[in-house]
């Protein structure tokens, strides 16, 4: 029973040219290049503070004296009355507009295994950063995102009632996505929202890293220091969208040596490029389908035959034994290409992993599908963990939007 609360979020005031100027990505998918350009667009972009460029120490420092100094100089202000906010994102889709809502809240964290599941390993190097930069700021800039069963459709519904009249804040992202906010502030309105979701169980879908950072808070400031900045969207919401993170490898093999390796154990089907080979490859219903590409147009579809399931460890659990990303990282890379985790570079779009292909950073593309949001729930109720960078949860939470601050 995930435990919510309304609260005074700190946002941006009077700025000139829009929150577009000054709100980011979440840090861990912006590029050097982005963050150069965040910096040159805005004196005031969160990006100083969430991914500050100053080396070492003096980066975590300036950052926490940047979000200081903007508090006191009135760039950044915090709401008269606690409230949660209602945030629609409506986004192109298949040359349609979705949309997909969620609640901003601050919530307590909870060691893994009572009614918030994780689906991920963490690494080192992000905790320390992430732990680092809420040391310098006691404050999340970024929501935690969470999946939230809603078997009555009560959250979607509440939302829908929420997200009604005019936004309290607007915003469009470089991706062309518009962000719109609603404050609930009634008492009434609140409760039956913590009601809600005290009836649910909660998935991390993106932020395990920010989560295992609120929950050493937690350990090193009390029970007061559990409370941390979530956003809980319904796992059946329909603009709730899974993109795919794709590989790209090298040293590796040419695309036809994979094809002679792949033979035999799988449907091979060339494809006229990387796209419509990932187009191909994402409506297959196979067990397991990908499709690899090289520079020059050059592509191929892999769809799995029954047999090549004997490739993967037998004490394999079932909700891994399924995933695309374990296949590939447990069977398809090192028994069939021959290829080490040191070859692999993930990138989250297809533009990426062509653009690898063209400028000669990457030999071979491997280009999967996106992980179906029920084999997400399968591995985080079995306790287990997916392999790095299984899952694209899109639209991403921008930094910035609501800031939730913490007690010293």
């Amino acid at each position: 029973m995930p435990e919510i609360q309304p609260f005074a979020g700190v946002v941006y005031r009077g700025e000139a040219g829009g929150l577009e100027r000054v709100l980011a990505p979440p840090y861990d998918v912006i590029t050097p290049e982005q963050q150069a350009e965040l910096y040159a667009r805005d004196p005031r972009n969160i990006v100083r503070v969430v991914l500050n460029r100053t080396p070492a120490d003096a980066g975590y420092a300036e950052a926490g004296e940047t979000f200081r100094r903007w508090r006191q100089e009135g760039v950044l202000a915090t709401d008269a009355t606690p409230a949660l906010y209602v945030l629609e994102q409506e986004f192109a889709r298949d040359g349609a507009r979705a949309l997909r809502r969620g609640l901003l809240a601050r919530f307590k964290a909870e060691d893994p295994g009572g009614s918030i599941l994780p689906h991920e390993h963490t690494r080192k190097g992000p905790r320390e950063d992430r732990w680092r930069v809420l040391q310098a700021t006691r404050a999340n800039f970024s929501p935690i995102f969470l999946m939230a069963s809603d078997p009555g459709h009560a959250l979607k519904g509440a939302l829908a009632a929420h997200a009604q009249g005019a936004p309290a804040l607007t915003y469009t992202d470089d991706a062309g996505v518009l962000h719109r906010v609603w404050r609930v502030t009634a008492a009434a309105a609140v409760a039956s929202l913590q009601a809600t979701l005290a009836r649910a169980r909660a998935y991390i879908a993106d932020g395990h890293h920010r989560y295992a950072t609120a929950l050493r808070y937690r350990d090193e400031h009390g029970p007061q220091g559990a409370w941390t900045l979530g956003y809980f969207t319904a796992l059946d919401d329909p603009g709730l969208e899974v993109q795919p993170y794709h590989r790209v490898l090298s040293p590796a093999p040419s695309l036809e040596k994979a094809r002679a390796a792949l033979a035999g154990q799988f449907l091979l089907n060339d494809a006229a490029g990387a796209e419509a080979a990932a187009r191909a490859a994402a409506q297959s219903t196979m067990p397991y389908a990908f499709a690899l590409a090289e520079k020059g147009g050059r592509a191929l579809v892999a769809e799995a035959l029954p047999e090549v399931e004997d490739l993967l460890p037998r004490d394999a659990p079932g909700p891994l034994r399924v995933l695309d990303t374990f296949f590939a990282h447990e069977a398809l890379l090192p028994q069939v290409l021959g290829l080490g985790e040191e070859s692999v570079r993930y990138v989250h779009s297809l533009p990426e992993a062509q653009q690898a292909l063209d400028d000669g950073s990457a030999a071979l593309a491997l280009l999967l599908r996106p992980t179906p949001v029920r084999q997400i729930v399968d591995v985080a109720e079995a306790a287990l963990s997916m392999p790095a960078k299984s899952t694209f949860f899109y639209p991403k939470l921008p930094s910035g939007l609501v800031i939730h601050t913490l007690p010293d």
